[in-house]
């Protein structure tokens, strides 16, 4: 009998290295400046009182449509390889509408363009090779919007990726033994709504940077398509990280991989600090 690897190999250590980029930086609101040429602050002042109070709402509404999809009708067991550019044309579609429409056309719009969203990630993660006809990897999915709604305040090791894996592990835990037990169909039950609304609390801060982005004055059709094209790039490339890291999980233990992971950003965080000394 062979002994356990314990070591990553040279490259599935520099995949490592590619999922943690893409899994620490940039955030969203980084990704939308950039792709904006403005601040996205500045679209926040535009944004109406009740939107802060409704956004939790809307969050909770399209992770649970999320929910329903993953659990219930999302099949791509047979699936052709993902084919990241058609989602982002398909979901800048959406996002012309918003643009065009303005903030209240969101509340209809969201909804739909997170289920879009769902099946890009579905395809990524199939691709990493998960079984998307097993409800854990089909939870595994639903982890990625809130670990795409993480703030630039999230990169101290408690709070980064694996920070937020623990925070949902015992809500998804609990919702894999009850979809198990009761089958895909049982959606509603209080253990999945304690898994949704967990999730949902992250997706809304991303949900507000969008709607910010949104909110900038002269924005039109063409600057929501580009604003849907982001987000929608944003929580494709954290899908490819996360479902990077559990393909190495498979291969050499969650341990070992964490571990290394872990390492790797100490190592990050103390050049960022030697550099801002310098």
């Amino acid at each position: 009998m062979s002994p356990p690897v314990t070591l990553l190999s040279f490259e599935d250590r520099m995949q490592l290295v590619e999922a943690y980029r893409l899994l620490e930086y940039p955030s969203l609101a980084a990704r939308l400046t950039s792709a904006l040429g403005k601040p996205i602050e500045s679209g926040f002042k535009h944004l109406p009182a009740a939107w802060y109070g409704a956004v939790h709402d809307l969050a909770q509404s399209a992770i649970e449509k999320a929910l329903d999809v993953a659990l219930s009708t999302m099949n791509l067991a047979k699936c052709k390889p993902a084919k990241n550019r058609l989602y982002q044309l398909a979901s800048g579609a959406c996002g012309a509408m918003g643009g065009f429409f303005g903030l209240p056309a969101l509340m209809l719009e969201i909804p739909a363009s997170t289920v879009l969203m769902l099946r890009a990630i579905a395809a990524i993660a199939r691709e990493q090779g998960e079984r998307l006809d097993q409800p854990e990897a089909r939870l595994a999915c639903l982890e990625v919007f809130a670990l795409g709604g993480r703030s630039p305040n999230d990169d101290a090791t408690e709070t980064g990726y694996y920070g937020v894996r623990l925070a949902l592990a015992l809500a998804v835990a609990e919702a894999l033994q009850f979809v198990q037990t009761h089958g895909l169909q049982a959606g509603g039950a209080p253990i999945l709504v304690r898994l949704v609304t967990l999730i949902a609390q992250r997706f809304g801060l991303t949900l507000t940077e969008r709607a910010a982005a949104l909110a900038i004055p002269l924005l039109g059709a063409a600057g929501g398509a580009t604003i849907n094209v982001v987000f929608m790039h944003h929580f494709q490339s954290v899908a490819k990280g996360h479902f990077t890291v559990r393909r190495l999980e498979r291969k050499y233990g969650k341990t070992v991989v964490e571990s290394e992971y872990r390492r790797l950003h100490v190592t990050v965080q103390a050049t960022k600090r030697y550099r801002r000394a310098a």
